[in-house]
């Protein structure tokens, strides 16, 4: 019967084994990626397109002024407390040229 400690020798000496196989395999992996690139003379934009992003900006032009303070709201999202219990929002558009 193995004791303990020579259950975690084995344990380490597997871990190690996987480690060193993965890394050749990986190894593998990438030279026929690499060959496949040059072979069809791929760009890293034909093989990772774009992932469809929006850039990052503004959320849009505000639709509606609180008359009392000018704070603004675009419409989207929670309605501020001055136009949320307001039942006609008429009043708060602000006029578009």
């Amino acid at each position: 019967m193995t004791t303990y400690k020579d259950l975690l020798a084995q344990k380490a000496q597997l871990e190690s084994q996987i480690a060193q196989a993965q890394a050749e395999h990986k190894a593998e992996g990438i030279a026929q990626a690499r060959a496949l690139i040059a072979e069809h003379g791929l760009t890293a934009a034909d093989v990772f397109p774009a992932q469809g992003k929006k850039p990052k900006g503004s959320v849009g032009a505000p639709k509606y002024r609180d008359p009392a303070t000018r704070a603004t709201w675009t419409g989207r999202g929670k309605p501020p407390l001055w136009i949320k219990d307001a039942a006609d929002r008429a009043p708060f558009l602000i006029a578009t040229e």
